[in-house]
């Protein structure tokens, strides 16, 4: 079948399309910023690349195409898609019908696990992470400890874990680990994309306010998420933070499934740090002790989303003593408090934060192991961070830093000059220039982008290393 994606080059379209060549699909697709590191991965992949959308599906002669919630009416390929005799689908909808569903082949594992487990054929038994923040590295996290169980699962996810240096794959086996997005599926199809996804596994990592220029409110989202709910079977498990009165309120509205909570005196999942940067912490279910963490992450948030993978682990087989084993070798997610390098003694990091929480987190989990100063260079590039709709959070989730220098790009309808916090720069080689002039050694420097943030990263590394050697 030969299969046409608009819209390819985002990170869930892009993945999406190497599983299909994967399953043995012709794929092309098209895009209006078609650039590396996903049009690398597509090209290597054997996918033809169409850049703009100024022209006919038709003329791909595709067996189906498929649209990506990029696409709006209006838009050249979209009118003619319409207009056309071809059959469309959304992404999420394919990956629900031709992905998740018709997996025939016998899974092995489950000789050894649940007996309810090998009842789920031809289904892929799915585990999705859901939640404002977090979903990344915990799915990250969860496929991890699956793979290292020797399950090899499948997975699509919206980042690269380090552990396997690819953001999506098939996998040998029935289970299958989602980063399962609440963002709108396309434009005829407005619900949530994860509402496709049918999961057995479910983790909710927390709720709060985002995607202000879909939705109009938390009680919508909240909405979304239970119609994710109503999906699981009664042999299903949520997992869910027992403090997050967000999540509560989903749960209240119903909830037919098996439950496990997480943190809080009463929750199913405990941890207790055994240092203030989280690197090492002692995990525990209902009371009992069940072993320790090591490993090179460091963050309450971090810490949260272990105790979250090590529930869903369990539900499918994996025993919590190995699990812990397997997180101590977790190497991270890239764009997640990367490390790109040091010079002259200043280190440099590229973090996806995208929302004022998210923001805060990030610094809560690099100011222990900080000896320097803790340097926030931060471009509210996501719409509901151009929309303004969360700046009055934005002061205190960058109490932490001890400099802020906020990037203000065109498409911003509000200044960060409002805040009164840091410098403010609507150019960014004049935040450049002054971010260099005040780096010492010892300083961290985090850049806080959902997007490429101009290639910044890389020209602060190179005039760092310029001076070096200059002096």
């Amino acid at each position: 079948m030969h299969l046409h994606f608009l819209g390819i080059c985002g990170t869930f379209m892009g993945s999406l399309a190497i599983l299909a060549r994967e399953m043995g699909h012709s794929v092309s697709g098209s895009d209006q910023q078609v650039y590396p590191p996903m049009s690398d991965q597509l090209l290597a992949a054997g996918i033809h690349l169409h850049e703009g959308f100024d022209y006919n599906p038709e003329d791909f002669n595709p067996d189906l195409v498929i649209v990506g919630n990029v696409m709006s009416r209006g838009q050249p390929c979209v009118e003619a898609l319409l207009e056309s005799k071809l059959p469309y689908t959304s992404g999420p909808q394919w990956l629900h019908d031709y992905l998740l569903r018709g997996q025939e082949q016998t899974n092995t594992l489950t000789q050894s696990l649940e007996p309810s487990a090998s009842q789920i054929e031809p289904w892929r038994w799915v585990l999705a992470v859901a939640g404002t923040h977090g979903k990344t590295t915990t799915a990250s996290m969860l496929a991890w400890l699956l793979e290292d169980a020797g399950m090899n699962p499948g997975f699509l996810i919206g980042g690269v874990p380090a552990n396997f240096g690819i953001p999506a794959r098939l996998g040998g086996t029935n289970f299958f680990v989602i980063e399962a997005d609440e963002y709108d599926t396309a434009f005829f199809d407005k619900r949530s994309k994860f509402v496709h996804y049918q999961p057995r596994t479910l983790v909710l990592n927390n709720l709060e306010f985002d995607h202000a220029d879909i939705f109009p409110d938390l009680a919508a989202i909240q909405t979304q998420f239970h119609h994710l709910m109503r999906l699981l079977p009664a042999n299903g498990r949520v997992i869910y933070p027992q403090a997050d009165t967000a999540l509560q309120a989903v749960i209240t509205q119903g909830c037919w499934s098996e439950q496990e909570t997480l943190g809080g005196n009463k929750a199913d999942w405990q941890a207790v740090k055994k240092d203030a940067a989280g690197s090492a912490f002692e995990v525990y279910l209902k009371g009992e002790y069940l072993g320790e963490v090591n490993w090179s992450l460091t963050g309450e948030h971090n810490i949260s989303n272990a105790l979250a993978a090590l529930a869903a682990a369990r539900h499918v087989g994996v025993e919590p003593a190995k699990a812990l084993e397997s997180l101590g070798s977790f190497l991270s997610v890239k764009r997640r408090m990367e490390l790109l390098g040091e010079v002259a003694g200043v280190q440099v990091y590229d973090d996806f934060a995208h929302h004022p929480t998210a923001i805060a987190t990030t610094l809560e989990g690099a100011r222990p192991g900080c000896k320097g100063r803790l340097i926030a260079v931060i471009e509210p590039r996501s719409n509901t961070m151009q929309l303004g709709t969360l700046r009055a959070a934005l002061p205190a989730s960058v109490e932490l830093a001890d400099a802020v220098y906020w990037y203000q790009s065109p498409k911003m309808s509000w200044s960060p000059q409002e805040l009164n916090v840091g410098h403010s720069f609507t150019d960014l080689a004049a935040l450049k220039t002054a971010l260099l002039t005040d780096l010492k050694p010892d300083d961290w420097v985090v850049l806080m982008s959902n997007g490429s943030f101009g290639g910044l990263h890389q020209e602060i590394m190179q005039a760092l290393t310029t001076r070096a050697a200059e002096e």
